[in-house]
């Protein structure tokens, strides 16, 4: 059992390294849930004023952001209220949907 674990580990590391998904979000249930972003970061996620662009962008860098505003290491304390309601499947999820927009 352990050993299985760790070779599960090793292989989430190994893609993550190459930079490959090794979990996909929903971009449908994305777009449902990025009604709150739409307000700064504009309908099509092109950015407004000085709130940057999302659309485009990938996936893995729109979770990440989340999780920095979520944990407090990016500070923001309107991304923070935001990120501290969403799950990680609901980052997840936000993320396929900006990255299947166009920049």
């Amino acid at each position: 059992m352990t050993r299985m674990l760790l070779t599960s580990v090793g292989i989430l590391a190994w893609l993550r390294a190459l930079g490959m998904a090794y979990a996909a979000g929903d971009a449908q249930a994305g777009k449902a849930n990025s009604a709150a972003c739409a307000g700064c970061h504009g309908p099509n996620g092109e950015g407004i004023g000085s709130n940057p662009p999302l659309a485009g962008k990938s996936e893995e860098q729109i979770v990440q952001a989340l999780q920095d505003y979520k944990s407090g290491k990016r500070a923001n304390p309107v991304m923070k209220s935001i990120a501290s309601i969403l799950a990680d499947l609901d980052m997840s999820n936000i993320g396929a949907y900006y990255a299947s927009l166009e920049k």
